[in-house]
């Protein structure tokens, strides 16, 4: 006797559609799990059968088989704790005709509840991608699920209940779309009216935010990197209902969804220590799962005391930063995480923190600043769009009590840059300027014949790479677009290379004797 249930298994951000094959037959009673399973779900034999008998149904006495098809991937969770136990019970039942293209997902406890699971939604979005429009889900996974407006969704809190769905005597209980229980995830809502003085460097902040194009902030300490970085959260735009999906999607797959927090609105502002792992930065594990590159799709990836990353981790970011997407790869395959962050990073000049300060001598020496020059390839910083020295704040601009541009202001000019961006590139699978390739940069950017001259010339004196050179253009489309200018004029691109200002010092990377400048 065989019954065939339908699930899904999560590899990445990807679900693939699982069958959950079950077949009885005479013998000594005994489960046996095949199909490439982990722990997790060999060990789920005793909770199914526990939640069986606890539910008062009658557990087969017979030897039962049960294969997780297609046989050669990896699968783990205890989300197949409910479709396991389906099949083992519709072994003696027959099964409504609907429940033929009704997938199931749910972990068991011991009395027969059903708990939420991790990965709720990627599963779900899988299994629509296959054509499966009904799914049978815990309860607590409602509110996540259902930000998929065309399923069907069927939630429930105890195995008895999942029974009686799939026969046939519970189905006026379909939901379609539930009110949304929003959260913030790890965002900052500080307000930038905090910030004394740095009105230069709150402009810059400003215009990444408008294009989302990544930022490099190097100054002394206490200079107010950290304290401006923390505040970009505050101004960026609203995401729309396609980026809130991506992002739930991966919080959801990282298992950072609880009933507290099931959709995510806000854009997610991570900034892990210096001392964190590859594994834990970019993603890993047997299954690999996403890491803090990962968790701050569509939002800001904070990097302080950026010399203090360890360099062959930093050097992991070129690619991804670029592409939008991660790829670790295993022995079965390999898996992909998106990853369109808004790079910002913050960083002391040296090791002490005082090369080029002029209120403080720098006690370096030169194999010193060598060495932590070293950690800053060029390759990288090219990766940053804007890059701006913070100086330290004049005292008499901390004690005046004068504030410059707060937060609602610079949010309200943000949404309409914002806003011209979105339905500029509606037809180009993109949403902000930073994401132009060469081919769109050269369609999307049109400027005067004097600012192109004066560009070419500025390419050509301070010896610009080539992706150093497109990175102005963008930056100088999103200073037009904030002055809702549809050419970019030579104002715009002199601004933008203002943000190119450090890189002779990077370039060069000459000390200076008197410790008191940089060449």
């Amino acid at each position: 006797m065989l019954s065939k249930i339908i699930t899904a298994s999560l590899l990445g951000m990807d679900a693939e559609v699982i069958t959950v094959e079950t077949d009885l037959q005479p013998g000594l009673p005994a489960v046996h799990m095949v199909g490439l399973v982990d722990t997790t779900i060999k060990e789920a034999r005793e909770r199914i059968r526990a939640a069986i008998l606890n539910s008062g149904l009658e557990f087969p006495r017979r030897r039962i088989t049960v294969n997780l098809s297609p046989a050669g991937r990896p699968k783990e969770g205890s989300h197949f704790d409910l479709p396991i136990a389906m099949g083992i019970l519709m072994l003696e039942r027959h099964a409504e005709p609907m429940i033929e293209k009704t997938a199931f997902l749910g972990e068991l406890s011991l009395d027969g509840q059903v708990k939420p699971i991790r990965g709720a939604l990627p599963l779900a979005m899988g299994l629509r991608q296959q054509g499966i429009r009904r799914l049978v889900l815990p309860e607590n996974n409602l509110r996540e699920v259902a930000l998929l407006k065309d399923m069907r969704l069927y939630p429930v809190r105890t195995l008895a209940e999942s029974l009686a769905y799939a026969r046939g005597k519970k189905q006026k209980n379909w939901v379609t779309m539930q009110a949304e229980n929003d959260c913030e995830v790890d965002s900052a809502r500080e307000e930038f009216r905090d910030v004394a003085g740095q009105e230069r460097v709150k402009r810059a902040a400003l215009v990444a935010a408008a294009g989302n194009h990544g930022i490099f902030m190097i100054g002394s300490p206490g200079s107010g990197k950290t304290m401006i970085a923390k505040r970009i959260p505050s101004i960026m735009p609203e995401m729309s209902y396609e980026e809130r999906l991506e992002v739930t999607r991966v919080y959801s797959a990282a298992g950072l969804l609880d009933d507290r927090c099931q959709v995510v609105r806000s854009r997610p502002f991570r900034a892990p220590h210096h001392s964190i792992s590859k594994a834990a930065f970019i993603g890993g594990g047997r299954i690999p799962g996403p890491g803090e590159l990962s968790l701050a799709h569509n939002g800001i990836l904070f990097l302080d005391e950026f010399g203090e990353f360890d360099p062959a981790l930093l050097e992991t970011l070129r690619q991804p930063v670029e592409k939008g997407t991660i790829t670790i790869n295993r022995s079965w395959g390999s898996v992909s995480f998106p990853c369109r962050v808004m790079l910002v990073a913050a960083s002391n000049p040296c090791r002490c923190g005082y090369y080029g300060d002029q209120n403080h001598l720098c006690t370096c020496s030169e194999r010193e600043l060598a060495r932590y020059y070293s950690r800053f390839s060029g390759p990288l910083l090219d990766r940053f769009d804007l890059h701006i020295q913070v100086l330290p704040v004049p005292r008499s601009q901390i004690t005046s009590g004068g504030k410059g541009e707060d937060s609602y202001s610079m949010r309200q000019k943000v949404a309409v840059a914002a806003e011209i961006q979105t339905e500029r590139y509606k037809d180009a699978g993109i949403r902000f300027n930073s994401r132009l390739t060469e081919k769109q940069t050269e369609a999307f950017c049109p400027m005067t014949e004097e600012s192109r001259r004066f560009l070419q010339k500025a390419y050509e004196t301070l010896g610009l790479s080539m992706r150093a050179y497109y990175k102005m253009i963008k930056v100088s489309r999103t200073i037009a677009d904030l002055e809702q200018e549809p050419l970019i004029h030579t104002a715009h691109i002199a601004e933008a290379l203002q943000y190119r200002q450090l890189e002779p010092f990077y370039r060069r990377m000459e000390y200076d004797r008197s410790r008191s400048i940089y060449k």
